[in-house]
Formats: C-alpha cells, structure tokens, sequence
C-alpha cells in the first residue's frame, strides 16, 4: 500500500509519501508544495491542485491521509486552509483514491502512543518508524510523514477487525 500523507495549508502545504507492506515501512518521498503570498489566492489554490495531482501521478498512492482541520482564533486562515485542503480532497477524489483524515490527536497517539506529545518527540519518532538519518525538513513534511504513518497504523486494524468479524 502507498500512503500519501498530507498536512493542509495554503503558504505550506507538507506531503509523505510512504510504502506500508508487511508491518513494515518504507520511506519514498517528502517536501512541501510552497505557493508565494504575492501571487492572487485562487492562483495559490490552482498551484495546489496541480502539484498535488503530480505527486498523485508520479507515486499512485492506493490512499490519501489528511489531517482534520482544528482552529480556535484565526477564523480568516480557518477559511483559506479549508479552501486549499478542498482542493487537496479534489484531487484525490479525481483520481478516486480512498481519503481517510486524522485529527492532530490521533496521530500523535499512534506515532508515540501519547495524545500530548510534543512536535519534536513526533519528529523524533517519524524519523526512526521510516529509519532515516535526519529528521525530515520542513516540519510540514515531518507531519505529512507522521499522518502517513498513522494511517497506516490505522488501517491495519481496520483490516484485523475486519478479519476478525469473518471468523
């Protein structure tokens, strides 16, 4: 199974990409798409749109993770993350992939085991899980990586539980 893992924003925009087979990991790429605050909004989202599509075109992920939005003050950045993560959501839903989300909680549970975890400890544990040398930059991708990996933890228990449920 290739997992792309997403965390949503409109300036930054984190991507992961990794290979879970055999309750094993395997690390293939990551970075952020970065679109330039000078350049008109719906340009930014088109940009988006278009770099998520490559990364779908070049790995051909069978699932999408994205993280769950969750904002208390700024209702203006809530509006424009929201936007760009719809068309993040687009295109996965153009290719038909399979979209699963995650709230910041849940991978953090499933990276470290602990729902209070800090970013540097998800970081930490990311860079091990996928035994890379250095910590993946910027801290986006870092995450983009980590939702990947929870999903993939996730989905094998919706698979035991549906194993289970058959005998």
């Amino acid at each position: 199974m290739i997992i792309l893992g997403i965390d949503p924003g409109y300036a930054i925009i984190g991507y992961g990409i990794i290979e879970y087979e055999n309750s094993r990991y395997k690390y293939r790429k990551h970075g952020a798409i970065i679109t330039e605050a000078k350049d008109n909004f719906d340009s930014r989202l088109e940009i988006i749109f278009d770099q998520v599509s490559k990364l779908i075109n070049e790995f051909n992920p069978s699932e999408v993770s994205i993280e769950k939005l969750y904002f208390q003050n700024n209702h203006k950045t809530a509006i424009d993350v929201a936007q760009a993560r719809g068309v993040i959501l687009l295109a996965a839903r153009k290719y038909k992939i399979p979209i699963y989300e995650y709230t910041p909680l849940e991978v953090k549970m499933s990276i470290t085991g602990y729902g209070k975890a800090q970013k540097n400890q998800i970081m930490e544990m990311t860079k091990k899980l996928l035994l890379l040398k250095d910590t993946p930059k910027p801290d986006d991708a870092a995450d983009a990586l980590a939702i990947a990996i929870c999903h993939s933890n996730s989905s094998g228990k919706r698979i035991n539980s549906l194993l289970m449920r058959r005998r």
